[in-house]
């Protein structure tokens, strides 16, 4: 499959909270399907939850990719606002308000590549373990 239609999928199954979506891979074939509740959207086929060739896509927290990446790039980055940065993340909103003060620093650009770089560096080793195959 090509790396790009499961990054495609992964955004799409973590889009928001990620609780509404979720999406499957085709181990066979390598195709992707979704499921929307709430955007109407059911592409999944009918043995989806009784054949093995099909594997839920994983959402970003189970591949380490939420909090616990906050935490890491703070600790690289910026140890001396760590504080401040908890404050974020003990209310609603966190992530606008730690992307907000990334802005003010100039950091924004380092996170989000950061964030990049881990999201492929997970999705790549969880497609070895579930054993897909990545074309590229």
């Amino acid at each position: 499959m090509k790396f790009a239609e499961l990054e495609l999928a992964f955004a799409f199954v973590n889009f928001d909270d990620g609780s509404d979506n979720c999406g499957y891979v085709s181990r066979s074939t390598g195709k992707t399907f979704v499921q929307s509740d709430q955007a109407e959207i059911d592409e999944l086929p009918d043995d989806v939850g009784s054949n093995d060739d099909y594997v839920e896509i994983p959402h970003k927290h189970d591949l380490g990719l939420g909090q616990e990446l906050v935490w890491k790039f703070v600790d690289q980055k910026i140890p001396h606002l760590k504080g401040k940065v908890r404050g974020f993340f003990a209310n609603r909103g966190a992530y606008g308000r730690y992307k907000s003060l990334l802005a003010e620093i100039d950091l924004l650009d380092t996170w989000h590549q950061c964030e990049d770089d881990r999201t492929k560096e997970a999705l790549l080793e969880w497609c070895g373990d579930n054993g897909i195959k990545i074309d590229e």
